[in-house]
């Protein structure tokens, strides 16, 4: 038996009891910050600029630290570091300034000698030897923020992913060599197709606008940009408006050149996955990106090609300050970086009607043999006249509906789109449907209260008086319409077939080609398998017609473009009926599958308005003492007017709060900058500088700034 065995139980108890009670009373060692005090440093370029990851528009600079002899390797421009921040000039010691919190940065650049005379504090760690910040990408960055009047560190934080230590210990494959050149397919459909391919096989450059026929043919011909970008030796990137649209360009691309050419970010992928992702196109193991807005600033090597589908989509525009648009990111990066630009759609923005007019990008269209041939027949039905149809009171169909929607089930199944919840319609004329706008800034009236006062959401004006300029009506209208009910509804009216549901909460991605109802909100359609459905039905027109906003006659054909696309050509009997008024603008563009007509006109009726994308706008957002204080202090440039302020809703406490929503309970307004063309960069540089002005002296509280805001209301 061993003496420790030998022992008494009470004794060994005693002592375990003692160790406990010291072991609690000793203090634990706290850790010491690395202030590398003494330290020798570098021997050459012993400065090194970084970019500090705060946020604010008054830190918006480079700042300057020292760097270490045993850092020298390591810290290179564009890796991941550690700094001290904010210390003062109080703690200084053998020469360093210490103290401060830490805080995450980039090495922009490495310097013989600091323009700073004092002392400076050293880099307390190099996170990680990977360079992901390339000079491409910071100047791109940089662009962002000068542009929408935002701090370098806000956009870097939406463009460079977090880290992931598993992700970089990984080792990624020489990139495969280029593919062929692939063939013209349904490119040849459109005249000037096949030589805009061929440019970029060539390792040319051209700009487009593309209008795209409807149908399913659209993912293979933008895959076959990108393919024909790789077979010329460079990258490419393509930014979609959502995981689904983006799923099938992938499935169109890995038919075309197999896989390992290219990856997809998404932000379904998760952060390793997705950070993995981003470092095989930051270390060129794939040369092509397919992904949502947030790959906009992959970092493609020898970028050949940038395009993006959808530019109206709203998911385009990020939630999150500055607030840049995928469109305009990517724009810089042509200019930048040289590469190709195509911007296509169904349909066509105002703002890439624009890029053709002013000569920026080509027009690249089918011509009007083909877009018959592949466009449904579009009927139309006045919802004045849907509401004394006895059809439409069994299920909120006229009769040329109801006929539509029979007649496509025997043949397959019909699409059925409703205006989603939440749509709040503008005021209109009752009798021509003419949108009513404020005789002094043309801004949409809306119904401030419930006494029926009008004024205007841009400038709040009242007009007691208003009168219709088109007919002289006095009589306004406005509509809302729910999307569940109608559902009910339709599926009382046809019992013997089933009805599925599409929407925020569950989208389908396809349905089969076999009879049924296929209800859905606007931007969730399925695809119908077997060739597309065989008759859509496009309900409420009004509600989409009738948001207070710029865009609602350009939102609302995008919106019918995109579900009437899906539905079969006339040739093979395809028909899609629109519950909206025959004479309005976007109805008849529809109705001739004319997207570029409608375009035109709208951007011209801006232009005469002074609207955007002719001119600039920003919208300020805030406490009104804060608004007005800020408005006050910038030095906007000459000419520059400002709109309102107006009051935003009271945000309700149960209700759930989106990016950019006053807190609950509290008043704020928005007022609108508007600038003529040209003065958009003076005007973003002026709102940014008076934003920091206000943060340095601590004035009140911040105040949001947006430039070109989607939603002008």
């Amino acid at each position: 038996m061993s003496s420790e065995n030998g022992r008494d139980p009470g004794e060994r108890g005693e002592q375990l009891a003692l160790i406990r009670e010291t072991v609690r009373k000793a203090k634990a060692p706290r850790a010491k910050p690395r202030t590398w005090r003494g330290a020798a440093l570098a021997g050459e370029l012993p400065v090194a600029r970084v970019l500090v990851d705060k946020g604010p528009v008054h830190l918006d600079k480079l700042w300057d630290y020292a760097v270490p002899a045993a850092m020298d390797d390591e810290a290179q421009p564009g890796v991941r570091v550690r700094v001290r921040f904010g210390a003062g000039t109080g703690k200084v010691r053998d020469g360093r300034r210490e103290g401060g919190g830490l805080l995450d940065g980039y090495i922009v650049e490495r310097i013989a000698e600091s323009d700073y005379r004092g002392p400076l504090a050293a880099l307390t760690q190099v996170v990680s030897p990977e360079p992901v910040l390339s000079p491409a990408l910071l100047a791109l960055c940089r662009a962002v923020a000068d542009r929408y009047a935002g701090s370098l560190a806000d956009v870097l934080q939406l463009a460079i992913p977090p880290r992931n230590a598993r992700a970089e210990a990984e080792r990624f494959p020489a990139p495969p060599p280029p593919p062929a050149v692939p063939s013209l397919a349904s490119w040849g459909r459109y005249p000037d197709g096949p030589a805009f391919l061929d440019a970029l096989a060539r390792g040319g450059s051209p700009r487009a606008v593309w209008s795209a026929l409807p149908g399913p043919h659209w993912p293979w011909e933008l895959a076959a940009t990108m393919a024909a970008t790789l077979a010329s030796g460079r990258g490419a990137l393509v930014v979609m408006p959502d995981g689904r649209s983006a799923a099938r360009v992938d499935a169109a691309l890995t038919e075309l050149v197999g896989r390992g050419m290219h990856t997809v970010l998404v932000a379904d992928s998760g952060p390793e996955e997705r950070y993995r992702r981003w470092l095989s196109i930051r270390r060129g193991a794939v040369r092509a990106v397919v992904g949502t807005r947030a790959a906009m600033y992959a970092p493609v090597a020898d970028l050949g090609l940038v395009a993006i589908w959808d530019d109206g989509n709203s998911s385009h525009s990020d939630t999150n300050a500055p607030y840049p648009h995928a469109r305009d990111v990517l724009l810089l990066r042509a200019v930048q970086e040289k590469a190709a630009c195509l911007v296509g759609d169904l349909g066509r923005s105002v703002e890439a009607t624009q890029l053709v007019e002013n000569g920026w990008a080509r027009a690249l269209e089918a011509g009007r043999e083909q877009v018959r041939t592949a466009a449904p027949l579009i009927r139309t039905v006045d919802d004045v006249e849907a509401a004394r149809d006895e059809a439409a009171r069994a299920a909120r169909l006229p009769s040329l509906a109801w006929q539509t929607a029979r007649a496509g089930l025997t043949r397959g199944p019909v699409l059925v789109q409703v205006p989603r919840r939440g749509y709040v319609p503008r005021l209109a004329c009752v009798r021509c449907r003419e949108p009513a706008r404020c005789r002094h800034c043309a801004g949409p009236l809306e119904a401030h209260s419930n006494d029926s006062a009008l004024g205007c959401g841009w400038c709040g004006r009242e007009a007691p008086d208003w009168s219709c300029a088109e007919c002289g009506g006095n009589r306004l209208r406005a509509q809302i319409v729910g999307a569940r009910r109608t559902a009910e509804e339709l599926g009382r009216a046809f019992p013997e077939v089933p009805v599925r549901t599409s929407g925020r909460d569950h989208i389908l991605d396809t349905v089969p080609d076999r009879p049924a109802l296929v209800v859905s909100t606007p931007g969730a359609e399925p695809l119908a398998e077997g060739g597309g459905y065989a008759a859509a039905l496009l309900l409420d027109g009004w509600a989409l017609l009738g948001r207070p906003d710029l865009r609602a006659g350009e939102e609302a054909l995008r919106r019918w473009l995109g579900a009437a696309a899906l539905v079969r050509g006339q040739a093979e009997g395809g028909t899609v009926a629109v519950i909206a008024e025959p004479t309005l603008r976007p109805v008849q563009a529809l109705v001739r599958w004319d997207p570029v007509g409608h375009a035109v006109r709208e951007l011209s009726e801006r232009a005469e308005l002074g609207f955007p994308p002719v001119s600039r706008m920003a919208a300020v957002t805030g406490r009104p003492e804060d608004v007005a204080e800020l408005l006050g202090a910038a030095e906007l440039p000459p000419g520059a007017e400002v709109l309102g302020p107006v009051p935003l809703p009271v945000q309700d406490p149960g209700r759930p709060r989106r990016p950019g929503d006053p807190p609950p309970g509290e008043a704020w307004e928005r007022a609108l900058v508007r600038v003529r063309p040209g003065q958009g960069a003076a005007l973003a540089a002026a709102l940014k500088a008076a934003r920091a002005a206000r943060l340095v002296k601590r004035e009140g509280e911040p105040v949001r700034v947006r430039i070109d805001p989607p939603d002008l209301g």
